[in-house]
């Protein structure tokens, strides 16, 4: 498992951006399937985005389609998420996670993922 430290969270106005990151704390990062995924008061914890080991493939919750953009860095072990034209329903604390890609095919689901960060708050405010 590599160890996963997500930054950048806070508290931005409707409509406003912000940018997290993800940074990695071995090279195998690079091998790792990444997904970002965030829990809100008294919900279950929901997918958000994935990207493939290499970038090549993204994949997006419907709720934040056209909104968020996610990317990565494997030179520098990174994963970032960039949040566009937020709402106040994307308030929560946001998870980025991992897990060795075997398959082309990326999971959206949390099973899947066996490496965790600590998560970071995102508050929207109107």
């Amino acid at each position: 498992q590599v160890q996963l430290a997500e930054s950048g969270g806070g508290l931005v106005q409707v409509g406003g951006s912000l940018r997290l990151s993800c940074a990695g704390s071995e090279p195998t990062f690079r091998t790792y399937a990444m997904g970002w995924f965030r829990q809100a008061p008294g919900k279950e914890r929901e997918f958000v985005s994935a990207i493939s080991w290499s970038g090549a493939y993204t994949y997006y919750a419907d709720s934040v389609k056209g909104r968020f953009t996610i990317s990565r860095d494997n030179g520098n072990n990174t994963v970032y998420l960039q949040m566009n034209s937020v709402k106040p329903e994307d308030t929560g604390v946001y998870y980025c996670a991992g897990y060795r890609q075997k398959q082309i095919v990326v999971s959206l689901t949390t099973a899947s993922y066996d490496s965790w960060g600590q998560g970071t708050q995102v508050t929207v405010s109107s």
